[in-house]
């Protein structure tokens, strides 16, 4: 029998000593993001996406494994483990072949079958289900179990229990129930229909189907919402004389005598047990595969929102809009820290609106704002209108970018948020979380709950969970990719880095504030409850700008850094040179003194490195630079001035399973279609072509002012 390091390098196609090495690593407690940077060597550089799925996959056969263990020693317990049932547990591949394998032997409720049980039917079963050649006629065979004491008052009742004992150890038996299984996911339909007359949202679902082998999972969820809400009738259809041809080849014994009653038991089998069950456990599957595709596509569109470039050192004001409250303002310095803020009230007539433009032109010259974020919410519209009179009376050198406020009022209202702005309201802190947003939003993002920033589909119908897991695996690998400035990181930055939870992360604020800046990463093992383990996690994701050494400020691990300095020494450069960026000429030295060579002299392997020499080349560097800058904007386009054929750049907001949603500065987000992402090749999903955060070209093909949709196609612009 295959182990689990074998099985899980043939399905990941991996190395088996690779394998190996990162099971035992994780065993070791180290996290993903450390093994994924820093033990390069041992894994053969699998990135963090794939050392997750082999995690994840790991606990799978170790939660089987273990299950298996405990169905064994139950039946055991029973009497009836056979060497055939404990071999077919033990190469079960799925949790669902298991239970089917456990089935027979499971404590059930009292059934139709355990009271004809009780009254001595079981051999009578047994001896009809056999169907031998020299088997009585079942009438005849009967008149030997009736037994008015026992409740077996006539043949009738005696073939009628022996019916229920047969149909229930047919819908047992797990080889019976894997040919069905596969036949219904195969050949099976979802049908659905209108549950009332009333017009709803599920509209498209009243007069429904498809087959199971084809159905979408953004359909799956809907139907299941739509049902959950009472407006749909769902069901599964299948060919039921197709099912019980399969069926009763593999119970009939054709000749026998028994036939036809065995024939009729297997029918009462399929509907009254079999089918309904497999129904179920069709519909759970479906819900399983679709929630498992829409949590795999919210963390796919998650990763490059939380990674998209920051606008760094800028002074911005972030603009919260509102109609009855105003508009809440908060103006914020290059590094986050709040210098002022204020409630203007752009909507309530013209004379107010004039009094506002004054009020934020004067922010903006006593402060030096260079940018305005304002929030996509409600007057989203008129407070952009407004910016962009604001921006003609200031006179030029102010951008501004519409922002997602998307959670934003989840934050403000969170216990975090009061820890963290105690002097200011509820709206205000909503001002200050968009300004943010612009300046770094991985910073601000990591405060949110992943669930609220608004980038997935039918997240509150997912198993929370998992969800929950999925998404804190993404915010932990985008934090870690990056890195954090330990003077500067706030407690829900830092509480992401590895190796850090809620309780050191305070701590290391508690001990910067109380004894200044760290000036050197050996500096954080000070830190309480900060032990060597949790150090080895974290030292290399952390950055101490202010330290005098620049490998403090790099992506080096404390571990490598003899190594580093060895490297310096080879190629003739100090660490002084590190500081002044002068290794221009390092990757040149490195090939030509040979990589395998060098590395050796240094006592590390090739993969380390080559990130050790990355990072000397650009110390203190953020890998979302090298991305494209996000759109900044000083004029504005409302949906009337939208033509068909237009040509426009937007901002994917959204990535869904049947298409992705472009922000084309219009307060409404228009719809490319799947079908019209590329010309190039068939997409199975959006995300094979575009991602979150991705500025594209688009053309319009088709506005509906009155419904507020905008239809636009990539592979037209």
């Amino acid at each position: 029998m295959e182990t689990i390091t074998q099985i899980l390098a043939r399905e990941l196609d991996k190395d088996e000593q690779h394998i190996a090495n990162v099971i035992t690593l994780i065993d070791e407690g180290n996290t993903i993001p450390f093994i994924a940077r820093y033990r390069k060597e041992l894994h053969g550089s699998m990135d963090d996406e794939a050392l997750r799925i082999l995690e994840e996959r790991l606990q799978y056969l170790r939660n089987l494994e273990k299950r298996r263990d405990e169905v064994k020693n139950a039946i055991e317990n029973q009497g009836k483990l056979t060497e055939e049932l404990a071999a077919a547990i033990d190469n079960a591949a799925t949790l669902a072949e298991v239970e089917d394998l456990y089935r027979p032997y499971k404590q059930k409720r009292r059934t139709r079958a355990t009271v004809a049980r009780e009254k001595g039917l079981e051999p009578l079963a047994a001896l009809l289900f056999a169907q031998e050649r020299d088997c009585p006629e079942p009438l005849e065979a009967a008149q030997a179990y009736i037994d008015p004491e026992k409740g077996v008052e006539t043949v009738e009742d005696a073939l009628q229990g022996a019916n229920d004992i047969i149909a229930e150890n047919i819908s047992d038996d797990a080889a019976i129930r894997k040919i069905l299984r596969e036949y219904m996911l195969k050949q099976s339909v979802v049908e659905s229909a209108a549950a009332t007359e009333e017009d709803s949202v599920y509209r498209l679902y009243y007069d429904f189907r498809q087959s199971v082998s084809r159905i979408q999972g953004h359909q799956v969820l809907a139907l299941n919402r739509g049902e959950r809400e009472e407006f749909l009738k769902v069901n599964v259809v299948t060919d039921r004389d197709a099912a019980l041809v399969l069926l009763r080849r593999t119970v009939v014994k054709p000749g026998s005598r028994a036939m036809e009653f065995i024939k009729a038991a297997a029918e009462d089998s399929y509907d009254r047990l079999l089918y309904p069950s497999l129904e179920r456990e069709i519909r759970n599957f479906l819900t399983d595969e679709a929630s498992e595709g829409a949590i795999h596509n919210f963390a796919l569109n998650l990763r490059p929102l939380l990674m998209q470039p920051p606008v760094k050192g800028h002074v911005t004001m972030g603009l919260d809009p509102g109609y009855r409250m105003g508009c809440k303002v908060a103006v914020v310095d290059g590094t986050g820290k709040v210098l002022d803020t204020t409630v203007v009230y752009p909507t309530h007539g013209e004379r107010k609106k004039a009094e506002c433009i004054a009020e934020l032109a004067r922010l903006i010259r006593r402060h030096g704002v260079t940018h305005i974020a304002i929030g996509n919410g409600t007057a989203s519209r008129e407070t952009e209108q407004m910016t962009v009179e604001l921006l003609r009376e200031v006179g030029g050198g102010v951008s501004y970018m519409i922002v997602s406020e998307a959670g934003a009022s989840v934050y403000s209202a969170s216990k975090l948020a009061s820890e963290e702005f105690p002097q200011f309201d509820v709206n205000l802190r909503s001002a200050v979380s968009i300004a943010r947003r612009l300046q770094d939003p991985l910073a601000e993002l990591v405060k949110i709950d992943p669930k609220a920033i608004g980038v997935g589909q039918y997240q509150h119908d997912m198993p929370q969970k998992r969800l929950d897991e999925a998404l804190g695996n993404v915010v932990e690998d985008c934090v870690n990719a990056v890195g954090v400035d330990v003077n500067t990181a706030s407690p829900s930055l830092l509480q992401r880095v590895a190796g850090l939870n809620a309780t050191t992360a305070k701590n290391v604020v508690k001990y910067r504030e109380e004894n200044g800046a760290f000036i050197s990463r050996k500096q954080i093992l000070k830190v309480p409850k900060l032990g060597p383990k949790a150090y080895e996690q974290c030292a290399g994701f952390l950055r101490v700008p202010e330290s005098k050494t620049a490998l403090d400020n790099t992506a080096v691990h404390p571990e490598s850094y003899p190594a580093a300095e060895k490297l310096l020494a080879l190629t003739g450069h100090s660490l002084a040179d590190v500081s002044a960026g002068q290794l221009g000429n390092l990757d040149a030295q490195m090939k030509s003194f040979g990589m395998e060579k060098l590395a050796e002299e240094c006592g590390v392997g090739v993969p380390t490195l080559a990130d050790v020499a990355k990072e000397l080349q650009k110390p203190g560097r953020d890998p979302r630079d090298e991305l494209p800058p996000p759109v900044l904007r000083t004029d504005i386009m409302e949906i009337k001035d939208l033509q068909p054929g237009m040509v426009l750049t937007g901002t994917v907001r959204n990535v869904i399973d049947f298409g992705v949603f472009v922000d084309i500065g219009v307060h409404q987000d228009g719809l490319v279609h799947i079908s019209q992402i590329s010309k190039n090749k068939f997409l199975k999903h959006p995300s094979e072509a575009v991602s979150v955060g991705d500025i594209v070209k688009v053309v319009v093909l088709e506005v509906d002012e009155k419904k507020k949709r905008i239809s636009l196609s990539m592979k037209q612009a």
